[in-house]
């Protein structure tokens, strides 16, 4: 190929890079295997070395940190790991070692490469006080708030080290994983596409009622900052770890000699069918800190640790058809339907295609033979197409034409991947009423699945606020219903018109807002009409650098610019505004009201829960707070007014304690409420 050819080829594949790993670390979407993913850098990486003085900036592979997060600095820096998917590179690896350190009697410690979030997590005086994501190695996201729900995360250690910087991967059990698609899959939802990424995207949740629905859990393998230092070695440290009732996993023993070294990795090969978490690959680390000391680093690797990656697993098949799944947002994705395939110990017959373009760049047609994978991926995705072979026939696959030929009326909207409906499905307009009338919404008794269903069939509801427009007459039609259900679904509606002003935003089933962000926008906007006529500034505050970059600051906790853009975006949409008019019409309450039990002093301060309170539970503490005017909040930050701690509190207290915040206990969260 010519320079010029080249050239042009590096800074596609600097934005193509670029826009994989914003999709895989900040989205947690990703349309790409890790494999793919590696290939794309590993080639990058050879075209800028050939041309260094057309080399481009630090692309920030890696950096997870996120908007809306509080940073920390990691005491030691935690480095990303060299990998290989070759046996010969990780022979020179050992020998690059024995080299350094003058000997061929080098110890390793073997472990799973677990596919989850790198973590550390600071221990204080044997107290745990926080837990941030890798970032980029040098400082991370605080989200000491979701992963204190990890129950199998020690609170205190006996004698510990003053100060200790433990590191290890968050991660979502498989069989977890698979109970929450299994839910999805009922509500008609687009399914998650790996445990790696739905574990992602729960530790970085806002919402704690909602992460606290997935069940996240943390291995720990790694030291980092040790004041003052206390271990001989990896191993040394991992058995303490053991002691002090950490997850850890010691499948293989310490190896002596990369030979020795390279066996445990293939046995864990073996071994990783049966683990209950994802992994891709294994990490080989010098036990000895004296000799990983001695081995060095770069700037981005550490020189004695390595992880070598499993090839992803791979089957041939037939792509029978294309067929499209409609989740609940009206997104449409498109499925492959294949002849059924024996693929790392199940039977596939389905994989995912992600969104048209996938299939176009891809160049997918229906009767291809095609390879498909899962690497790290529960959900099998087609790989490539095997064009030798292509029926003699064959026919580019027309994405639009297909939505046409199924009735499907679906549009893309800005420069968003996936097509979603113009107007909501069947399946859409039950799950949406149910959403608007359950327990966290406008709590409307006796309006469930089934009563949804004959409502959205009979065409007596379109939108959900249409159900506070039938008459008795029509409620007596449905089956099951006779004066007395009339009688307590009409009682219901009445109630719930009376409802706070946050049920009727989170009703509304604005993507991304759920309970508490409704509360926090109701409480700072005071009313649907300011919510609805919002613009970015009142959401956003933008903030321009010194060398021309722009940033965003939130207006109101918790609102980050995804949830800022959902926001937007909804009011935007003239049927939306008209479902608000209905509400308004329907005499629906679409304001913040005064507190009837607002106490002098409470109202703004910011309130945080930890442990077990003796006779009060989290919700009802929750709304005693809010109705005497108080907010509360998932984390402790310097805006943290008061900590009302009970039994059990953890890492919040801690906190609590050197920000110097108030702490109460229920009897003086009652007095200071008046209760």
């Amino acid at each position: 190929m010519s320079k010029e050819t080249d050239l042009e080829e590096i800074q596609h594949l600097r934005r193509l890079i670029a826009r994989y790993e914003d999709l895989y670390r900040r989205k947690n979407a990703p349309e790409i295997s890790d494999f793919e993913f590696d290939e794309l850098v590993t080639r990058l990486g050879k075209l800028e070395g050939k041309y260094q003085e057309h080399a481009g900036p630090e692309l920030g592979i890696g950096d997870d940190r996120s908007e809306g997060f509080q940073q920390r600095d990691h005491r030691e820096p935690m480095l990303s790991l060299d990998n290989t998917y070759d046996e010969g590179d990780f022979r020179a690896f050992g020998e690059r070692l024995q080299k350094a350190l003058g000997t061929n009697d080098v110890d390793f410690v073997v472990e799973p490469k677990v596919d989850g979030v790198a973590l550390s997590i600071t221990y204080e005086k044997g107290r745990f006080v926080r837990a941030v994501t890798r970032g980029n190695g040098n400082r991370g996201d605080d989200v000491t708030h979701n992963i204190a729900l990890i129950q199998s995360l020690p609170r205190e250690l006996t004698d510990a080290p003053d100060l200790l910087e433990i590191r290890g991967e968050v991660y979502m059990e498989l069989a977890e994983f698979q109970r929450l698609n299994a839910e999805r899959e009922a509500e008609g939802e687009a399914l998650y596409a790996n445990p790696r990424n739905l574990a992602a995207g729960t530790v970085k949740l806002l919402d704690q009622v909602e992460a606290r629905k997935r069940r996240l859990s943390v291995i720990c393998y790694g030291l980092g900052a040790c004041e003052p230092q206390a271990f001989a070695s990896l191993s040394d440290f991992k058995r303490r770890l053991k002691d002090w009732g950490f997850p850890t996993r010691n499948d293989i023993p310490v190896q002596r000699g990369i030979e020795a070294a390279w066996k445990a990795v293939q046995q864990l090969d073996l071994l990783r069918r049966d683990l209950p978490f994802p992994t891709d690959g294994a990490v080989v680390k010098v036990d000895r800190l004296a000799e990983q000391q001695k081995a060095g680093r770069t700037s981005k690797f550490p020189h004695w640790a390595v992880a070598f990656k499993f090839p992803p697993d791979q089957a041939e098949t037939i792509l029978r058809a294309i067929s499209m799944q409609v989740g609940r947002t009206g997104a449409i994705t498109p499925v492959a339907e294949l002849d059924p395939v024996l693929l790392a110990g199940s039977t596939v017959a389905r994989a995912t295609l992600h969104n048209a373009d996938e299939i176009a760049r891809k160049d997918i047609r229906e009767g291809d033979t095609v390879r498909i994978q899962k690497a790290g991926e529960i959900i099998p995705q087609v790989l490539s197409v095997v064009l030798a072979k292509r029926p003699a026939d064959s026919q580019p696959f027309n994405f639009e034409a297909r939505l046409k030929e199924l009735g499907l009326d679906a549009v893309r909207v800005g420069d968003e991947a996936a097509y979603k409906l113009r107007a909501p499905s069947r399946d859409m307009k039950i799950r949406r009423l149910v959403h608007f009338a359950c327990k966290q919404c406008l709590d409307i008794d006796g309006l469930g699945d089934a009563v949804a269903e004959q409502l959205i069939d009979s065409k007596l509801v379109d939108a959900p606020v249409d159900a506070f427009k039938l008459n008795r007459g029509e409620w007596m039609m449905l089956d099951g219903f006779k004066e007395k259900s009339v009688d307590n679904i009409i009682a219901g509606l009445e109630q719930a018109k009376q409802r706070e002003l946050w049920r009727a935003i989170h009703a509304l089933g604005i993507p991304n807002v759920g309970m508490q962000t409704a509360k926090d926008l109701a409480r700072h906007f005071k009313a649907m009409d300011a919510l609805e006529a919002a613009k970015p500034s009142d959401l956003l505050h933008t903030k321009v650098g010194k060398k021309g970059g722009v940033s965003y600051e939130s207006v109101i906790s918790g609102v980050g610019v995804e949830v800022s853009e959902s926001i937007l975006s909804f009011f935007s949409d003239p049927n939306h505004r008209d479902w608000v008019q209905a509400m308004r019409a329907a005499g629906l309450n679409l304001v913040e009201a005064a507190s009837t039990t607002a106490v002098t002093g409470i109202a703004d301060k910011t309130f945080v829960l930890t442990g077990t309170l003796p006779s009060l539970g989290r919700d009802e503490a929750r709304d005693l707070i809010e109705k005497a005017g108080g907010k509360v909040s998932g984390s402790v930050s310097k805006k943290t007014d008061y900590v009302v701690a009970g039994e059990e509190a953890g890492s919040k207290l801690t906190k609590a304690q050197e920000l110097g915040v108030t702490i109460l206990d229920e009897a003086g969260l009652r007095a200071i409420l008046g209760n």
